[in-house]
């Protein structure tokens, strides 16, 4: 099995310290039932030593049972939060293009979902193993028994054994589709949690959601969870049924043809009837197991990082004392969705040169925020390379690459934890300081080295975000839109005030901006059009604010407006 596989790889020796507790309860509980047959059914002296005999073998199977069962599950427990931390590291270390390839919906659904379902199987692994343990024992006593009345009793369980494998298979079948439905499921809760305010203003969008989206999908989970529980439940039973049977045929080949005495014939029932309760919860485990099974093949097909257990990085060429950043011959492909073509950018070509402040500009879908992401190292680049003080990155240097970087994009996300340079807490004095600065100071509680309260309007988030990554004390600033939700007043104070600020630290900024009227304050300002860069100077500078408007009105033209 995959599980037990993985697990082995891991913990080898712990796993087979169990699996021989496992295989000593088994033979042991074959023990007690030889034991019961031979010094306490046919005997008829000394039942009061055979009664304490028994009563020690019970207690050793007790200790021997528990300890198998307990090992296993915290064994298994142990695993888990190794698979769950693992699973974690791994995202943290795959490239955000990546991730946006498989989308939040399969990632949500697998730190959950999966993880959940890997538990569940080692939960239900020691009725498994047990069982499948104490079947083999068990057997091979009844072989001892009989071997005429055992190897009709195989073809028997050969039979039952073909017809529930078939149960099996279609339980298997329908546990997949679950599976697969459950990713729609989770891409109709996201739905509904990112689009609520969409979603509360139109209740036509709302109810096309709710019927088309997630009711298919709920309908679809259902289906295929009520098919697997049927199958799972004939399993069970035919298990169960079968096994019951072999106690009439055992009787009737013992009494009505004569291949075995009568005392033969109940000691095989009463190993039959033993073996019946932990073979049935072995059949009833093998819905986990396949569970874990499909949720283990979804982990891996996500393809994220190769773990590393350290967020060391590793020493490169790359340091705080770098002079230019330079982007030569940069492209990056979007590559199409069905029939629409995908989207090209570059090949660019750019200096960025230390304690500049640099504006871009450019419409929508003119490649700006890509630009920014392969500037920023989010993006690796399909052709041309990026170089640092004339080196370029290599594969091992991305990390330390993107350590020069503190951003603010219009998707950010705003944590709560206040880090200092190289992860250390932030000094409050620091944190006062900028939030002063932000004008935040008399709205913002901190306390412990973290934000108490960050539900605020969409322009203040903006300024706790900027705070965050000003507390980084990186190299280089990147800015997505920053001041778009800001007010007028605080606006102009950030461009006039701050901006200046930040250029007398020695920060360089490169911020993505349409506010025309205080490009003046760039040292240079940068044009995107069409997956294409260019740097505008002289004249086409000065018509800067000019050619935005037109832009703008251009992206507009021909589009029809009704309310």
């Amino acid at each position: 099995m995959k599980l037990v596989r993985l697990v082995f790889q891991q913990y080898r020796w712990p796993l087979a310290l169990v699996l021989l507790l496992s295989i000593s309860s088994g033979l042991l509980s074959v023990g007690v039932i030889a034991f019961v047959n031979q010094r306490m059914i046919t005997a008829h002296e000394g039942l009061g030593t055979a009664l304490w005999q028994f009563g020690l073998m019970l207690a050793l199977l007790l200790v021997l049972a528990s300890g198998a069962q307990l090992s296993l599950t915290a064994l298994g427990h142990r695993f888990v939060h190794g698979l769950r931390r693992v699973m974690v590291k791994r995202l943290l270390d795959t490239d955000i293009e990546r991730i946006e390839a498989i989308g939040g919906a399969k990632i949500f659904a697998s730190l959950s979902s999966d993880i959940r379902s890997v538990t569940m199987a080692f939960v239900q692994l020691p009725d498994l193993i047990y069982g499948s343990v104490l079947s083999i024992a068990a057997f091979s006593y009844l072989a001892w028994l009989s071997p005429a009345l055992f190897a009709t009793t195989l073809g028997w369980m050969s039979f039952t054994l073909a017809v529930g494998w078939l149960l099996v298979g279609r339980l298997n079948n329908h546990i997949r589709q679950l599976r697969e439905s459950e990713d729609k499921l989770y891409q109709s809760y996201q739905a509904v949690i990112d689009g609520r305010k969409e979603l509360a203003l139109n209740r036509d969008r709302a109810r096309r959601l709710y019927e088309e989206s997630f009711d298919a999908a709920a309908l679809r989970y259902r289906e295929h969870f009520t098919l697997a529980d049927r199958y799972n439940g004939l399993a069970s039973n035919w298990a169960n049924i079968m096994v019951l049977g072999t106690i009439g045929l055992a009787f009737y080949l013992a009494n009505g043809l004569g291949w075995a005495s009568t005392e033969v014939a109940a000691t095989y029932a009463l190993t039959i009837l033993f073996l019946r309760t932990p073979l049935v919860l072995a059949v009833a485990a093998i819905p986990a197991q396949v569970s874990g099974r499909i949720a283990l093949d979804k982990v891996e097909s996500l393809a994220l990082a190769v773990h590393h257990q350290s967020f060391e990085v590793a020493p490169s060429h790359i340091c705080g004392h770098w002079q230019t950043l330079e982007l030569r011959g940069v492209e990056y492909h979007y590559p199409g969705q069905g029939d629409e073509p995908g989207f090209d950018v570059g090949p660019l070509d750019l200096v960025l040169r230390r304690g500049e402040t640099v504006f871009l500009m450019g419409g929508n879908g003119s490649g700006k925020s890509s630009l920014a992401r392969l500037l920023s190292g989010l993006y690796r680049p399909s052709a041309g390379e990026i170089l640092v003080d004339g080196k370029p990155i290599g594969a091992d240097d991305w990390l330390a690459y993107r350590k020069l970087f503190a951003s603010v994009f219009t998707d950010f996300h705003l944590f709560s934890q206040l880090l200092g340079p190289d992860g250390r807490d932030s000094e409050p004095a620091h944190t006062e300081g900028w939030l002063e600065r932000l004008h935040m100071r008399h709205k913002v509680r901190f306390g412990d080295g973290h934000l108490l309260d960050t539900r605020f309007s969409q322009g203040q988030r903006k300024r706790l975000a900027l705070l965050l990554a000003l507390l980084e004390q990186r190299d280089i600033l990147l800015l997505d839109e920053w001041a778009a939700d800001q007010d007028p007043l605080f606006r102009r104070f950030f461009y006039r005030e701050l901006l200046p600020q930040f250029k007398q630290a020695g920060l360089t900024v490169f911020a993505i901006s349409h506010d025309d009227q205080y490009f003046d304050l760039a040292d240079r300002l940068l044009k995107m059009e069409s997956g294409q860069l260019s740097e505008l100077q002289g004249s086409r500078r000065d018509n800067a604010s000019r050619d935005a408007v037109e832009e703008i009105s251009a992206d507009y033209q021909g589009r029809a407006f009704s309310l």
